[in-house]
C-alpha cells in the first residue's frame, strides 16, 4: 500500500456510492434510529414552543415608559472665534 493512501472501506465501491453491504449493516437501526431522531426534534420543538409562549405572555406593565425624550446633553459653550497665542 503506497504512503498516504487512504484504504478503500468495503461498504462504498470505487466511486464512494453505499453498497448493498451498507444497506444490510444499517438495517437494524433505521427504526431505532428513526424514533430517536422524532423524540429529539419533538423535544426542540417543545422547548421552542414553550420558550415562545413564555415570552408572549410579558406586557411589560412593570416598564416605566416616558412621556417625553430625554433632551440631549449640551456640549460646553465653544466660540468659533480663534484666539490668538501672545509671544
Amino acid at each position: 500500500m503506497p504512503i498516504g493512501k487512504i484504504p478503500q472501506s468495503s461498504y462504498y465501491d470505487k466511486y464512494n456510492r453505499p453498497t448493498a453491504a451498507l444497506y444490510r449493516a444499517r438495517q437494524p437501526y433505521i427504526v431505532k434510529n428513526a424514533l430517536t431522531g422524532l423524540a429529539i426534534f419533538g423535544f426542540a420543538i417543545g422547548v421552542y414552543s414553550f420558550t415562545i409562549r413564555a415570552v408572549a405572555q410579558d406586557e411589560f406593565e412593570d416598564v416605566v415608559v416616558p412621556d417625553a425624550p430625554a433632551t440631549p446633553a449640551h456640549a460646553p459653550h465653544t466660540s468659533n472665534v480663534r484666539q490668538v497665542a501672545s509671544k
